[in-house]
C-alpha cells in the first residue's frame, strides 16, 4: 500500500552474514524532513507498466493521461504535484543512482523497467536540491533494484501479451541477477463515434527489455556492473504515423554503506544511449486520409555521467558532501515538407549539454527534533547548437541556423525540520530551490502531431523553481492500523518552459513553413512563471487483517504568468495540469488464498492547449485484479483495467475532435514467486 516513508533505520554495525545486494548507499535520515511517498513492491506488481503504478500517487503526472501502453514515446515525461506536466518531464528518475531520463528528451521510456524487476522506490516531492541535482524541479523518483524471484504473464483483450520476471542466481558471495520484459498489443482505436475515419487506427505495442546486473564483495564495499536495453514500436493512432524507441545503458556502481564507527560512500559511472523514429502525417478534414508531413529517421543521442558521494554518521549527526556530472549530445536527423510525393527537404538539429556540481547535505537528530538542510552549486552548458536544412533535390541550403553556446551558474538549497510531537504525530516544515536545464529536443528539435507543428528554441533558459510546504502526519490504533499525511505547499517555477501558440492555420510561417487549416503553430519559450499552491494527503486504514483501506487526493490551484513574453497565458491554467486528482482503494483477503484489489482513480478536468480552449473533461477509471493461490509460488490472476468502460478523454485536436484512453480490458494471468 502507499505509505510515507519512514525515517530510515540505524545502520547495523556488525552483520554475522553477508548478503550481497545492488551497491547503494542507504536512505539519509534527512529525507523524513521532506515530503517522500514509499511505493513496496507488493504495490509495483499491481501494475503491469511502472507508470501506471505510479499513476496510483495523485501528486503524480504523467505529460497526458494516457500512459505508456499508447503513449508516444515523447509524451512519456513525468512531474509531481500537477504544477506543469510537460513531455520532457520535471522530475529525475533513477535506478540506484543511474538516470532513466533521456539523454536528448527528458522523458522516461517505462518498459525499459518493469515493475517485477524493482524493490519498490521512493517519491521525493518537492524540489531535488542537494544529492539530486539538476532535473529534479518538483522531485525525483528513486527506483531500488530488485534481487528476483518472480516471472508473470498474462494475456488480455485487443491482443494483448505479456511475460516479465526477474530472477537471480549466487555463486559464493557473486550475484547474477537478470530481468526482461516482452509485449504486444494489437491496441485500441483511439478516436471513436462519429468523429472517427478511416485514418484512425489503433495503438498497437511491441516491447522488448532486459538487463543483467553483477553484484559482487570488494573487501567492505560492494561492486554492481549493470547492462541494460529495451526497443520498442508503436503506432501513433492514425494511418502512417508510427513511433519506435530503443537504447542502451551501462553502470558500474562501488559503495560502502555508513555505520557509527566508519564513513560510508559511493562512486558511480554511467552511459546511456538513445535512439527515436518518429513518422508524422496530415489528417484530412474528415479523417478519410492521412499524407506525409515529417519523417524523423534518427535521434542518436548519448549521456553520460559520474558522480561520487561520502557520508558520515556519528551519533545524532549524519554529513554527506559529494558532486556529479552529466554529459549530453545528440541531434535530429528528418526529412520533411511532403509534395509530388516525396520529402524535397531535410533537417539535421542538434547539439551538446552538460551540468556539473557539488554539494553538502546533512542532517541532525535529537530526541524529537530532526533538522536537515542541503546546498548545491551547478554549472550548465549548452555548446556547438545547430539547425542545418537543405533541398534534398539540388543539396543547396535552404535554412543554416547555429545556435551560440551559453552557460550559467545556479544555486540551490533545501531546508527542513521534523519535530514529533507524540511517538505517534509528527510535524514538519521544508523549503526548497532548484531547477532543470532545457533539453537537447526543447532547444533544437521542432515536432508535429496531427496538423498542429511546435517549434524549437535554442535560447531556452533553465526553469527553476522555488517552493515551501508544511506537512503532519501520524499514526494510531493497534499496530498503527491508520496511518495518515497531509500536506500544504506553495512552488513557483520561473522561465517556465512552456509551448506557447504563436499562430493558427491555414498559413505560412518564419522557419515552421507552412500550417495547414484545424492546426496551430507552437513555440517552446520561457513563459513568465507558473506559481501553485496545494493540498496533498495520504490515508491508509487496517480495518482487519483481512482488508486495508486506503485514499489519496491532491488539489492544487496553478497559475501561468506569461508577462511581457507571452502575455496571452497570464491567468490561465498550465496545460494538462488537472485541479483534484484522488485514489480510493481496497485490499481485501476473504478467504487465505484469494486476494482481491481494486482502485478508483478520480481527475478533475484538464487544458490539453496553454490558452486554455480545448478542455478534456473530467474522468475517472475503476481497475480491479484477483488473484487466487494455487500453490504457495503461483497464483492465478484475473486482470480488469478500466472495469466500467469509460471514456476518458485524453486529447483534442485543433477541430476538435476528442482522443480515448483506453476501453474495458479484461485479462488473465499466472505469476510465480521463487
Amino acid at each position: 500500500m502507499i505509505q510515507p516513508a519512514p525515517p530510515p533505520p540505524e545502520p547495523v554495525t556488525q552483520l554475522e552474514e553477508v548478503v550481497v545486494t545492488a551497491a547503494r548507499l542507504p536512505p539519509a535520515a534527512s529525507e523524513a524532513a521532506f515530503s517522500v511517498i514509499r511505493l513496496d513492491g507488493e504495490e509495483l506488481s499491481r501494475s503491469a507498466r511502472l507508470d501506471e503504478a505510479l499513476g496510483a500517487v495523485p501528486a503524480v503526472s504523467l505529460f497526458r493521461r494516457t500512459t505508456s501502453l499508447s503513449a508516444n514515446p515523447t509524451t512519456q515525461g513525468i512531474s509531481l504535484r500537477a504544477i506543469a506536466p510537460s513531455g520532457a518531464g520535471r522530475t529525475l528518475v533513477t535506478l540506484d543512482g543511474v538516470p532513466l531520463n533521456d539523454p536528448f528528451g527528458g522523458w522516461v521510456i517505462w518498459s525499459q523497467v518493469p515493475p517485477e524487476s524493482l524493490a519498490g522506490l521512493d517519491i521525493v516531492r518537492g524540489a531535488g536540491a542537494g544529492p539530486y541535482g539538476a532535473g529534479a524541479l518538483t522531485g525525483v523518483i528513486q527506483l531500488r533494484d530488485g534481487d528476483g524471484g518472480e516471472l508473470a504473464g498474462s494475456v488480455s483483450e485487443y491482443g494483448g501479451a505479456r511475460l516479465a520476471g526477474a530472477g537471480s542466481v549466487t555463486v559464493g558471495e557473486t550475484r547474477l541477477t537478470v530481468s526482461g520484459l516482452r509485449e504486444v498489443s494489437d491496441g485500441y482505436v483511439p478516436v471513436r463515434g462519429p468523429e472517427r475515419g478511416a485514418a484512425d487506427m489503433p495503438l498497437d505495442l511491441d516491447v522488448r527489455a532486459a538487463a543483467i546486473r553483477l553484484d559482487a564483495p570488494v573487501g567492505e564495499a560492494t561492486l554492481s556492473l549493470r547492462a541494460g536495453s529495451f526497443e520498442e514500436e508503436r503506432g501513433s493512432g492514425v494511418a502512417g504515423s508510427r513511433a519506435s524507441a530503443s537504447g542502451d545503458v551501462l553502470s558500474a556502481t562501488l559503495a560502502q554503506a555508513p555505520t557509527q564507527v566508519r564513513a560510508g560512500w559511493r562512486v558511480q559511472a554511467w552511459r546511456r544511449t538513445s535512439d527515436l523514429t518518429n513518422s508524422f502525417v496530415a489528417v484530412a478534414d474528415d479523417r478519410s486520409s492521412t499524407s506525409p508531413a515529417a519523417s524523423q529517421d534518427e535521434t542518436p543521442a548519448t549521456g553520460t555521467g559520474v558522480n561520487a558521494a561520502w557520508r558520515v554518521r556519528r551519533d545524532g549527526l549524519e554529513a554527506e558532501i559529494g558532486a556529479d556530472g552529466r554529459w549530453f549530445e545528440g541531434e535530429t536527423r528528418e526529412r520533411f515538407r511532403f509534395m509530388q510525393g516525396d520529402f524535397t527537404r531535410s533537417r539535421i538539429a542538434g547539439g551538446e549539454a552538460s551540468v556539473v556540481g557539488a554539494y553538502a547535505d546533512g542532517s541532525w537528530t535529537a530526541g524529537p527534533w530532526l533538522v536537515a538542510g542541503g546546498l548545491r552549486l551547478d554549472r550548465w552548458e549548452s555548446t556547438d547548437g545547430s539547425r542545418l536544412e537543405r533541398d534534398r533535390a539540388t543539396g543547396d541550403i535552404t535554412l543554416d541556423n547555429p545556435a551560440p553556446d551559453r552557460s550559467g551558474e545556479v544555486v540551490s538549497a533545501r531546508l527542513g525540520g521534523r519535530y514529533a510531537i507524540a511517538p505517534d504525530l509528527a510535524v514538519r516544515a521544508a523549503a526548497y530551490t532548484g531547477f532543470r536545464p532545457a533539453t537537447l529536443n526543447e532547444l533544437h528539435r521542432p515536432f508535429r502531431v496531427g496538423n498542429d507543428i511546435t517549434e524549437a528554441n535554442a535560447a531556452l533558459e533553465p526553469e527553476r523553481l522555488a517552493g515551501v510546504e508544511l506537512g503532519l502526519g501520524g499514526s494510531w490504533g493497534q499496530s498503527d492500523a491508520t496511518t495518515w499525511t497531509a500536506t500544504l505547499f506553495w512552488n513557483r517555477i520561473d522561465d517556465a518552459i512552456v509551448n506557447v501558440t504563436i499562430g493558427e492555420g491555414p498559413g505560412t510561417f518564419p522557419v515552421a513553413g507552412f500550417v495547414p487549416a484545424g492546426g496551430v503553430l507552437r513555440q517552446r519559450q520561457n513563459a513568465g512563471s507558473i506559481e501553485a499552491v496545494g493540498i496533498e494527503g495520504e490515508l491508509s486504514h487496517a480495518v482487519s487483517d483481512r482488508l486495508t483501506l486506503a485514499a489519496a487526493v491532491a488539489l492544487t490551484d496553478a497559475e501561468v504568468d506569461g508577462g511581457a513574453a507571452a502575455p496571452q497565458l497570464i491567468s490561465l491554467r498550465p496545460a494538462q495540469a488537472p485541479r483534484a486528482s484522488a485514489t480510493l482503494s481496497a485490499d481485501w483477503t476473504p478467504v487465505e488464498r484469494l486476494n482481491v484489489f481494486a482502485r478508483v482513480r478520480y481527475e478533475s478536468a484538464r487544458f490539453d492547449d496553454d490558452l486554455n480552449s480545448r478542455e478534456l473533461s473530467a474522468a475517472w477509471v475503476l481497475d480491479a485484479r484477483a488473484s487466487w493461490a494455487m500453490t504457495d509460488r503461483l497464483a492465478l490472476e484475473l486482470i480488469a483495467d478500466n472495469l466500467l468502460d469509460e471514456d476518458v478523454e485524453v486529447s483534442r485536436t485543433g477541430d476538435n475532435v476528442p482522443g480515448y484512453g483506453p476501453p474495458r480490458t479484461l485479462g488473465v494471468g499466472l505469476r510465480a514467486r521463487f
